[in-house]
């Protein structure tokens, strides 16, 4: 019986994750995709398509270790991605306050937006699981941040027409932007 309820559990899992990495593929074209940037505003997807290349990469949580190298790198690499006539945005579970304090403890130069409930990691096929809590220290001041859910770490370059050009969904995160930059180079 324990096979049984094994073998179940293991397929439905694996439909699940198929379900998941179903979502967005390179050729494909993003639209309609609007949510709450760092500054509490709505940032709309549809308003960047055709001005610019557009770098929408999920991270698991701000202020944490890998998140916060991933997001200076493309903060330091903003006059080479401004060159590629591309924009980034990050998109993660985090609340827009949390992202407000990311992007002042950073000095980030990018939006970030909030994707609390996983709807847009949803659409782009980016696995989720539950959100939770992480305490840090900035100026002296301890905050809560508090996230909905986490994503996986995935990373999509859509063009200027709002065709993907590349999808990344085993992102490293100290690499991301080269790699990123290294494709806008060649295309």
């Amino acid at each position: 019986m324990k096979i049984k309820r094994f073998t179940l559990g293991s397929i439905i899992l694996s439909l699940f994750t198929s379900m998941a990495i179903a979502g967005i593929d390179v050729g494909s074209t993003v639209n309609g995709v609007v949510a709450n940037d760092d500054k509490g505003n709505l940032w709309s997807l549809d308003e960047h398509i055709g001005k610019k290349n557009v770098i929408v990469y999920f991270y698991p949580a701000a202020m944490t270790g890998g998140c916060t190298k991933q997001a200076c790198a493309y903060r330091d690499q903003s006059a080479a991605l401004n060159d590629a006539d591309a924009i980034v945005v990050g998109v993660s579970g985090d609340s827009v306050n949390n992202l407000k304090l990311f992007r002042e403890a950073n000095g980030l130069n990018f939006t970030l937006i909030s994707d609390i409930d996983g709807a847009i990691a949803k659409k782009f096929g980016v696995a989720t699981r539950d959100g939770s809590s992480i305490e840090r220290e900035v100026d002296g001041v301890m905050h809560t941040l508090t996230r909905g859910v986490t994503t996986g770490r995935w990373t999509f370059v859509i063009d200027k027409s709002g065709k993907v050009i590349y999808k990344d969904d085993a992102v490293k995160a100290t690499e991301d932007t080269a790699n990123v930059l290294g494709l806008l180079k060649k295309a």
